[in-house]
Parts: structure tokens; C-alpha cells; sequence
């Protein structure tokens, strides 16, 4: 009997995967549960098993695609069926499941001023309506617009479609962008009295989880549906890892009963996954607080992106040394700066403000 394999909930909430590489060929036997393909999604690289026995007679698709959950993979010829309901990973019971059906699209062409003929050419010339910067009467968009927005185009060389990593993180931010509402508060910590070898990511997620207990508000969920939040027990701290493939953000779990050391060893083992592409799924969901050590590269101060059902996201910038009053007199002094981006729905600017005082007290101990 033939079977038609469909991609499975792959249990991190997404409605479709790339695919990455084949394992089998028309033609194999395979058993269940060997390799059949690997997928990626925006956190890792994923191996998709066979779930039952049998002999490949079709493959639906290619290495590059990208696969709508649900939608064909294979055709078996069964030899003996195990599991017809395979699912790879756990499923998340906990937080909103994110799809790119759910987050708006960046234009609505339908709400731009423009005459049927002027529409006309822009769908020949391939030109999305939302983004021509419009001269006409009213704000109308004419055919001069038009031609002018696809020779722009032209220049600017063929549209290269992001995948993967890159491709699941515009639709997060396009989410948090579309339901999020953001505010931003800054300040900065004198660190002089640090070690010189002091682990600044250690610190900061030892200060956080201090934080979290202080202010219990920024370790939340926020669920917008039923307008409530979720106090959450543990601190599982997200750390945002940049790579060429894109932003990920693996998870150190309950930073708050972890040692430096614990701490240190947690970041390095994260280190080394990520460049691996080799990430365990149980670091890869969950986080309940986000930091991003953007400092190791540049800059200061920025408004951040909260990825909901999180309500905080804490930045750290470039530590320099500076000329700053201290007792009383102008002194160079090695300064922290920190950016805490919040959900204003959910939390109130007091209740940010003292969770930041709370991890600059703890960022001054030695």
C-alpha cells in the first residue's frame, strides 16, 4: 500500500521549514526512524526520521524548498507500519504559536491611491504599489512613479529571497512589531572595580536573574488574547548569539541558582552548539528574559525588539572608559551603559525602573 509522508509539527510552532539535504533516494528501503531528510527552521537544523518502514517511490521536493507543515514529503510502498502520527521534538503548550499567515504583510496595495491602468503597469513591471514614493494629486501614485520605482529596482540588482534563520526572524520581528508596545529606558553602571578577566555575559546574567527577583514583572509572559500574565518561577535566560546564518537565541536555564562557574561552563557548551548548528531543542524554547551583549561589538544605547509572550529584553552596550563625576571630582572610569526595552502592556515604567536599579546594584558588587 502507498503512503504519502507529510512534514510534521516539527514542535517549534512554525508553519513551514527549508529543506536542507536528503538522506534517501527514490529506489531506498528505509526503516523507521532513520534519517530521511534534514530540515532547518529558524533555530537549528532539524533531522526528520522515517516513521515507518517501507520502500521511497516519490519525492515531493527539493533541497532549497521550503515546505508548508502538512504538506507532502515522500511516497513510501509500507512494509509495516509503526507510527503514522510521527511528530519530531515536543510541542509547546505554553506561548502563542507564531505563523506567517498570523503577522501582516509590509504594504496593502489595495489602500494606495492609484488608477487602474497605473496599477496595471506596476503588476507588469513586477513593482509592489507600498513602497512608490507617490507624486500625483492627493498622494496618488502615477505612471511616471511607477516607472521610476522599477528602474530603481533594476538597479538595485534581482531580489535574493532569505531562508531559514533569517527568513523566521523577520516574521518574529514583523509579530512583535505588529503587537508589542515598546519603551525604552537607559542608564549606565561604573564597572572599575571589576576584575580584568570578569566574564561581562556571566555578570549580566547573574544580574538579571538577581533582578527577576527583585522586580518580578520583567520575567514574565504576556498573554494578549486573555490580557494576563504569567509570573514565571525560574529565570531562563534567552542569549542572542549572532551568526552568518542569522540571530539565534539559545536558552541558559535558571540563571538564578547558578553559580558563576555553572554560568560560565552553560555560555560555553551554547557557544559551541551554535556554531555547530547542533543546538539540544530543550535550549531553544522557553526563555522567559532576553539579553543581548551587543557591546562585545559597538555601540551604546538602542531600542530593542521584544518577542512576545516575553515583556523585556535587556541590552548591554560597549564598555569604555570615560570622564564621569565620581566622589565628587571629574574621573576616568570604566562604564557600563544598559538598555532596557520593555512591554508596556504588561509592565509599568516604575516597575521597569526598579528592576534595572536592582541589576545596576548588583553590577557594581566586585
Amino acid at each position: 500500500m502507498s503512503t504519502v509522508f507529510d512534514l510534521p509539527d516539527l514542535g517549534e510552532g512554525l508553519a513551514d521549514a527549508e529543506i536542507v539535504s536528503w538522506h534517501v533516494s527514490v529506489g531506498d528501503n528505509v526503516v523507521a526512524d532513520q534519517p530521511l531528510v534534514s530540515v532547518e527552521t529558524d533555530k537549528a537544523v532539524v533531522e526528520v526520521p522515517a516513521p515507518y518502514s517501507g520502500l521511497i517511490t516519490k519525492i515531493y521536493v527539493k533541497a532549497g524548498d521550503t515546505v508548508d507543515v502538512g504538506a507532502p514529503l515522500v511516497e513510501f510502498e509500507e512494509d509495516q507500519r509503526s507510527d503514522a502520527g510521527a511528530v519530531v521534538g515536543d510541542i509547546q503548550e505554553t506561548g502563542e504559536t507564531i505563523r506567517s499567515g498570523d503577522v501582516p504583510t509590509p504594504t496593502d496595495q489595495t489602500k494606495v491611491k492609484a488608477a487602474p491602468a497605473v496599477r496595471a503597469l506596476a503588476g507588469k513591471l513586477g513593482v509592489d504599489l507600498g513602497i512608490v514614493q507617490p507624486s500625483g494629486p492627493k498622494g496618488a501614485v502615477t505612471k511616471s512613479d511607477v516607472e521610476r520605482a522599477a528602474k530603481v529596482l533594476a538597479e538595485a540588482g534581482p531580489l535574493e529571497k532569505i531562508r531559514g534563520v533569517r527568513r523566521a526572524m523577520a516574521i518574529r520581528m514583523a509579530q512583535s512589531h505588529a503587537e508589542v508596545v515598546p519603551a525604552t529606558i537607559h542608564d549606565e553602571v561604573d564597572v572599575e572595580a571589576w576584575n580584568a578577566d570578569a566574564n561581562v555575559t556571566v555578570r549580566l546574567a547573574r544580574s538579571i536573574g538577581y533582578a527577576c527577583g527583585h522586580e518580578p514583572a520583567l520575567n514574565a509572559w504576556f498573554d494578549a488574547k486573555e490580557m494576563g500574565r504569567r509570573f514565571n518561577e525560574k529565570v531562563d535566560l534567552g542569549i542572542a548569539v549572532n551568526t552568518e546564518d542569522g540571530l539565534f537565541v539559545p536558552v541558559l536555564h535558571d540563571v538564578s541558582n547558578r553559580d558563576d562557574a555553572g554560568l560560565r561552563d552553560g555560555l560555553e557548551r551554547m557557544k559551541a552548539d551554535v556554531q555547530a548548528r547542533a543546538i539540544p531543542a530543550g535550549e531553544l524554547r522557553g526563555q522567559t528574559i532576553t539579553l543581548s551583549n551587543f557591546g562585545m561589538m559597538a555601540g551604546r544605547h538602542v531600542a530593542m525588539v521584544v518577542v512576545p509572550p516575553q515583556v523585556a529584553i535587556i541590552g548591554a552596550g560597549r564598555i569604555e572608559a570615560r570622564v564621569v563625576a565620581y566622589q565628587g571630582q571629574p574621573t576616568i572610569r570604566k562604564m557600563l551603559p544598559l538598555s532596557l526595552t520593555f512591554d508596556h502592556r504588561a509592565v509599568t515604567g516604575i516597575e521597569a525602573a526598579n528592576f534595572l536599579a536592582a541589576m545596576i546594584s548588583n553590577l557594581k558588587e566586585r
